[in-house]
């Protein structure tokens, strides 16, 4: 069914008052604008920037273009139940998100040490939120007001719909809905589920009775008698095929005994669709699939990884069916995932009246996130790589939504003209990727039946458009802007993609390059790449030859800053060796590296937790998965990316000699290592000899023969 515009519902009585300047933070704010109350009130961990990267802005004005009254607590000192009685009694409900990070990854490190700062506080004072934000704001929203209903959203609540495993307690959580005992979880870019939801409260209808929207999760106590249930138990989950073929022969039907298989549900009975690995009826709109329960996966990390792998087969808006998975005696049950916004209703989105500035009440305090953010452009929102260890598929899904090309060039135009400090410089025209707008499926039919888990693994399908002409012709005419000196592309660039388009390569490297361009192969080695689902080293060579060769071209001196992932699943002590000999090989140094963090839900931190591939076959004897989790071994891997670091040298000598490879220790260029240990650096092992200054070899700073990265 086609869903409702999403500004074509007749307006909230409330739209007398107009837009307001900023969505007020204050009793006072809202006499000025002459509210009585609100009708909605935002809850957020971070501090409110009203602009269109940060999602309480986008929320409350959406809310408000519909005729909503929406205030915002932003930060609240969660010790009491005074600040969230700050703007007094909301007349629909609470919306609680923890901000534009997950709480927990903003608060600690891959190595679980609390962070001194915080991006999205003024002046980055660390410390203004809680531990499980989403979870404590909304238990105090509860305090300051029992009956008023709590809505959770963001990406916090996105990842934690289901069971998770939650890398900081190091075991497996509940649903967040349950823990935060909120009334709905709205998961993903919640424009849609939020409107319906608002306008259906506003005209009395109660929160426990809306359990149809999609993008939701609710609680149910059972099944309606009206759904099919498909519980597929222990069964097998398909394998993704290896070929180059399209979204049709994506899957293979599921082959031989699986954990806890039925004998009469192997074979492909009339009427069933066995693509997605087990029986599929054709009429899915009343079907809901069971996972494996909350105390199966708890209990049992096999069931864990098959939860997972059946979860991100149903993230499709046009296949997917209802989810559920019992927590004790209740279910968790999980609506398909929204329908992406159209083009005209993402530009709706982002030409509402945002200021593009932090609220006056921070007097001009520095905001570090913002810093960040100012003077950048989101031109789209998506992406269809579906690599493992990243959150943006699970929230903003796979396929892509673009803003139209004049919708860019009018917040350009806006960012000259009203954003103070601007001069001329674009800092970031992108998004989730810098290179996926407007690409997309050739064949709508086929992206609505597809169940590939990523359109460009491991080859680009052939159904996929991957012109990036329409893309070349939004930077030129941004360029040919008044007042418009530079324009970056600083989001990642996918290369895989722009190989394909030498045009794009040299579009990139000649205009929207500032000396160096950040790109992310994350490895080198054949088999952690395929656990991340990325391309092979093979590709970024590739790109690396086709930037160096338009860079000379266009008389320009630019550098590739490759981004790799230490301790990723599947990677052995040998492959972070082969990763250092590559790097040094090539020049690279990397100055910050990055220890994979499991986040919850990803594909990868499946693997992590249940030591399994959810990539193929579930079964008691699904490929295992080598996991490196000890502290001293993910320091190990960490070291290796920076063999570099004198602190480092101590602890890579003695895996070197413990891998039998003593033959990479020592002075010469043949060498990973020297033998030598500055004073004052590392552990200095003993008997070693040790020198008061680091040899010139050794300490080249980006400069001369070797500046290729930092």
């Amino acid at each position: 069914m086609k869903p409702t515009s999403l500004f074509s519902y007749r307006k909230h009585w409330a739209a007398k008052f107009g837009p307001a300047p900023f969505l007020p933070m204050s009793r006072a704010e809202m006499d000025e604008l002459g509210w009585d109350s609100c009708d909605v009130i935002i809850l957020t961990g971070d501090a409110y920037v009203d602009h269109p990267s940060f999602g309480m802005a986008v929320i409350g004005r959406v809310l408000e273009a519909q005729g909503f009254r929406v205030g915002i607590i932003a930060q609240p000192d969660w010790n009491s139940v005074v600040d969230f009685q700050r703007l007094g009694r909301p007349n629909l409900f609470f919306g609680v998100t923890g901000g534009n990070m997950d709480s927990m990854v903003n608060r600690y490190t891959s190595e679980r040490r609390l962070r001194s700062d915080d991006a999205y506080t003024p002046d980055g004072e660390g410390g203004k939120r809680p531990d499980r934000a989403v979870l404590v704001y909304s238990q105090r929203c509860r305090e300051a007001y029992r009956d008023v209903p709590v809505v959770i959203g963001g990406i916090e609540a996105s990842l934690r719909r289901l069971a998770h495993y939650d890398y900081w307690s190091d075991r497996v959580r509940r649903s967040l809905l349950l823990d935060a005992k909120a009334d709905i979880l709205l998961y993903g870019n919640a424009e849609r589920a939020v409107v319906e939801l608002a306008h259906r409260l506003a005209g009395g209808e109660p929160i426990a009775e809306i359990g149809d929207l999609r993008g939701s999760v609710v609680i149910r106590k059972g099944i309606p008698e009206d759904w099919r249930l498909v519980d597929v138990g222990g069964l097998s989950l398909p394998r993704q095929e290896t070929g180059s073929g399209g979204c049709r022969s994506a899957f293979r039907p599921m082959v031989g005994a699986a954990v806890g298989l039925k004998p009469d549900l192997q074979t492909n009975a009339s009427g069933l669709d066995m693509a997605g690995g087990y029986p599929v009826t054709r009429h899915r709109e009343k079907e809901v699939v069971r996972l494996p329960s909350y105390e199966q996966v708890r209990d049992d990390p096999l069931l864990y990884a098959q939860a997972s792998r059946l979860f991100h087969l149903e993230s499709n808006p046009g296949n997917a069916r209802a989810l559920v998975q019992r927590h004790g005696d209740r279910e968790v049950w999980v609506n398909p995932p929204p329908i992406p916004l159209t083009t005209p209703e993402l530009d709706g989105v982002f030409d509402l009246p945002y200021q593009r500035v932090p609220h006056p009440a921070y007097g001009g305090r520095r905001l570090p996130a913002y810093e960040m953010i100012r003077f950048s452009i989101n031109i789209m929102r998506g992406c269809f790589g579906g690599c493992t260890f990243c959150s943006i598929t699970e929230h903003e899904g796979r396929i892509i939504q673009n803003r139209s090309e004049g919708s860019i060039l009018r917040e350009i135009e806006t960012l000259r003209d009203t954003v103070p400090g601007f001069t001329g410089h674009v800092s970031d025209l992108g998004g989730p990727t810098a290179n996926m707008w407007r690409l997309h499926c050739r064949e709508p039919a086929v992206e609505s039946n597809c169940r590939r888990l990523s359109c460009v693994y491991p080859v680009i399908c052939k159904n996929l458009n991957i012109d990036h002409r329409p893309l070349i012709r939004l930077y030129r005419k941004a360029r040919e802007l008044k007042g418009i000196k530079k324009i970056f592309i600083a989001s990642g660039v996918r290369y895989d993609l722009a190989v394909e388009s030498p045009e794009y390569v040299k579009e990139l490297v000649s205009h929207h390059v500032g000396g160096y361009l950040k790109i992310a192969p994350e490895h080198t080695e054949p088999g952690p790449l395929a656990l991340m689902m990325k391309p092979g080293i093979g590709v970024f060579d590739r790109f690396k030859r086709l930037f160096e060769k338009y860079s000379k071209e266009a008389g320009k001196e630019q550098y590739l800053i490759p981004y790799f992932i230490a301790a990723h699943p599947g990677t052995s002590d040998q492959d972070m060796l082969h990763l250092a000999l590559w790097l040094k090989e090539n020049g690279f140094r990397p100055d910050q590296v990055q220890a994979f963090l499991p986040s919850p839900m990803a594909l990868a931190t499946a693997m992590y937790h249940s030591g399994r591939n959810p990539l193929k076959q579930v079964r008691q004897d699904a490929e295992r998965v080598f996991v490196p989790s000890g502290g001293r071994q993910r320091r190990l891997h960490k070291a290796f990316l920076r063999y570099h670091d004198p602190e480092n040298w101590p602890l890579l000598r003695e895996a070197l000699k413990h891998m039998g490879r003593a033959d990479l220790i020592g002075n010469g260029k043949k060498h990973l290592i020297p033998a030598w240990q500055p004073q004052g650096t590392g552990e200095r092992p003993e008997g070693a000899r040790t020198q008061a200054t680091t040899p010139r070899s050794a300490g080249r700073r980006p400069g001369c023969k070797n500046r290729k990265g930092k």
